[in-house]
């Protein structure tokens, strides 16, 4: 059965300068310089401020699988409405399925082992996490510094490998064109090798976001 292309990716397709990873697995984007260098250090400004340490909504037991840390960023802020205003426009998606924006710091040796973005159905906390506003649908990632060394995105399943660069957007969607989630979206943060990382993340849900 031939299903429709997902209208996001058919949206991002059309947006000057995006590019399409040649990947069937996958509907995975890039674009450079979709926030310019003052936004982007306004934006790590808010981070360094406001940042914990991350946390996993399934702990697997291994203390040393996810060690960055983490911040939501406060909508009022001017920087984030920028921000906000032109995620709205490169996707396409409605923002009231946009889950509170987050940004996050890792140091030199920090890193975000192999993972995926959307809830395991069979998850313990699936239905904490996904009751209201269901599973997440895509993820827009923004790279705010460019990495003197390490920190790259690392898709092992299609072999592919993003570099961090200032205002690089990487976005994919995390479900297959029937629905169900694609593990091909796993993704590794690799770690840094020197220098900081800092990176903002914006999920979109099935349902308009609830908490």
């Amino acid at each position: 059965m031939n299903l429709p292309p997902d209208p996001t990716a058919l949206h991002l397709a059309g947006q000057a300068g995006v590019q399409r990873a040649p990947f069937p697995a996958l509907d995975l984007f890039t674009l450079r310089g979709f926030l310019d260098g003052p936004l982007c250090a306004a934006l790590i400004d808010l981070i360094e401020r406001d940042h914990r340490p991350s946390t996993l909504a399934d702990a697997n037991g291994d203390a040393a699988f996810r060690t960055s840390s983490t911040c939501e960023l406060a909508p009022a802020e001017a920087a984030v409405r920028t921000l906000v205003e032109r995620l709205g426009a490169v996707s396409g998606i409605d923002p009231r399925h946009a889950e509170p924006l987050q940004g996050q710091r890792y140091e030199e040796g920090q890193e975000f082992k192999a993972h995926t973005d959307y809830f395991e159905p069979q998850g313990a906390d699936y239905e904490r996490f996904c009751g209201r506003s269901g599973q997440r649908t895509w993820t827009f990632m923004i790279y705010l510094n460019t990495v003197p060394a390490g920190g790259a995105t690392r898709f092992k399943a299609v072999g592919k490998t993003v570099q961090p660069e200032v205002g690089k957007l990487l976005a994919w969607n995390n479900r297959l064109p029937g629905g169900g989630c694609n593990e091909a979206t796993m993704h590794h943060a690799l770690k840094v090798r020197k220098g900081r990382k800092y990176v903002i993340t914006q999920w979109y849900r099935e349902r308009p976001w609830a908490g």
